[in-house]
């Protein structure tokens, strides 16, 4: 009897720790398929994840690179398992389903499953809520018109030329025929239904622009203007390119080569698709959320007054996102002098709360 007690206790550690790391061979046939499927815009269920990546912040500015390279960046992977899980309904045998459908060797579906919902079971519940909420919404992405399909190019180093809580059943992945690289001006990352004005409105599209004529070409040269522009702090920052100059949706961009571009917004209630889904307007506590930890800022009314100093190692740490705040509620000086000067302010102080702060201005840079 105590050797049988005795051997529980050693083989029941190992199989609450089972799985709890993929194989490279696993990880490499995984990666795989997930960049191919992505790439060929065809699978309904990789246009999730993408979508929920970039969402969530995960994915970066550069999405497909991202979906493309998901083997050398092991939080990513993760990420993007949450969010297939999540399409999955959190359901494991739906899971094992979809694996499938990816083309994955045989030996490394059941592996993959077992890891994922091991790892993600606990959020399942919220999951699901945050899937419903997207049907409900309409966010849910979905497949272009058979025959219209058109594949995704393989990243390649650019140039200076060139109320329900129940979630619903996924639908499985579809297998239509990849066509032609995209046209300028045509969707080419997974976002939702077209935009009826016919312009794509998701910015991670124009991160690998170089040039003002490609703007001009995407939006028309009437709705490009130039003049000169500062960054967060103030300092002069060149000439920018704005696309809808003094409307709701007026964006700014600047070029520097192959040191890549810059995208700002100072505008709120804009069309624009957001890298994180942060927009001007939106509160300091979602932009905590979103990066999964506080940060610091500058305090106001003093050098690069209201701008972050350190995302603390955050989602968006070393993502090139810049963002200045700013405080509505001013009235009270003895609030407001609690987060002015020169100090670097923690973003879980009551006290920002209490002052309204939120985004005023925000910056996306590519790398």
């Amino acid at each position: 009897m105590k050797r049988i007690i005795a051997l529980i206790v050693f083989i029941l550690p190992l199989a609450l720790n089972a799985q709890t790391k993929l194989a490279e061979n696993i990880v490499e046939d995984l990666t795989t398929k997930m960049g191919e499927r992505y790439l060929a815009q065809t699978d309904l269920g990789m246009l999730f994840v993408a979508e929920e990546l970039s969402r969530s912040g995960s994915g970066g500015l550069d999405i497909d690179k991202t979906m493309t390279e998901l083997k050398g960046d092991p939080a990513a992977l993760d990420a993007a398992l949450k969010f297939y899980y999540q399409y999955s309904d959190c359901n494991r045998q739906q899971l094992i389903a979809n694996l499938k459908t990816l083309g994955i060797k045989e030996n490394s579906v059941f592996p993959i499953a077992t890891y994922t919902v091991n790892k993600f079971k606990g959020e399942a519940k919220t999951l699901l809520e945050d899937k419903a909420a997207l049907i409900k919404s309409g966010g849910m992405p979905v497949l272009p018109p058979p025959g219209s399909a058109k594949a995704k190019p393989a990243p390649t180093p650019t140039t200076s030329d060139n109320d329900n809580t129940t979630a619903t059943e996924p639908t499985p992945a579809t297998t239509t025929s990849p066509g032609t690289v995209p046209e300028p001006g045509t969707a080419t990352t997974p976002a939702a239904k077209p935009a009826e004005d016919g312009y794509n409105w998701d910015v991670r599209t124009l991160f690998k622009l170089r040039k003002p004529e490609q703007l001009e070409e995407l939006y028309g040269k009437e709705h490009v203007t130039s003049h000169g522009a500062t960054d967060l702090q103030g300092n002069d920052a060149g000439t920018a390119y704005y696309v809808f100059p003094d409307t709701d949706n007026e964006m700014e961009v600047i070029f520097d080569g192959e040191n890549g571009t810059a995208i700002t917004f100072t505008k709120e209630h804009s069309k624009w698709k957001s890298p994180f889904g942060i927009k001007v307007g939106d509160p300091l506590d979602k932009v905590v959320k979103v990066n999964g930890r506080p940060f610091k800022i500058n305090g106001f009314e003093w050098e690069n007054g209201g701008t972050v100093d350190s995302w603390e190692g955050g989602a968006m740490a070393g993502k090139g996102v810049g963002v200045l705040f700013k405080a509505n509620n001013t009235g009270d000086p003895k609030l407001y002098d609690q987060v002015t000067g020169g100090k670097k302010i923690k973003t879980d102080q009551s006290v920002l709360k209490k002052l309204d702060v939120v985004v005023e201005k925000i910056v996306f840079k590519s790398n």
